[in-house]
């Protein structure tokens, strides 16, 4: 729980199992994050090996995140939680 256990990791994460996302797109995915708190929340996730950032060297800067294969290992558990909370969001 210490690795995915805040508000936004999971959610960052569950946005990840569609592939490959660039940087704004996975921000704008997660409504009511701040710049401030997705970057800290993507370098933490990168740093527990829960994901992988690519930059790519061009003008804008690029920069993609994808699951790495221990984030993967998350996937059963992250549609489970989404699924829980599909049905007992109106109780």
């Amino acid at each position: 729980m210490s690795l995915i256990g805040t508000k936004w990791k999971p959610l960052v994460l569950f946005h990840l199992l569609e592939g490959e996302l660039r940087s704004g797109v996975l921000q704008k995915k997660v409504p009511g994050i701040s710049n401030k708190m997705f970057t800290q929340t993507v370098r933490e996730l990168e740093k527990d090996g829960l994901i992988l950032r690519e930059v790519f060297p061009v003008v804008p800067p690029k920069v993609e995140y994808k699951l790495s294969s221990r984030g993967s290992s998350l996937k059963s558990i992250l549609i489970s939680l989404d699924n829980w909370g599909l049905k007992n969001w109106q109780e």
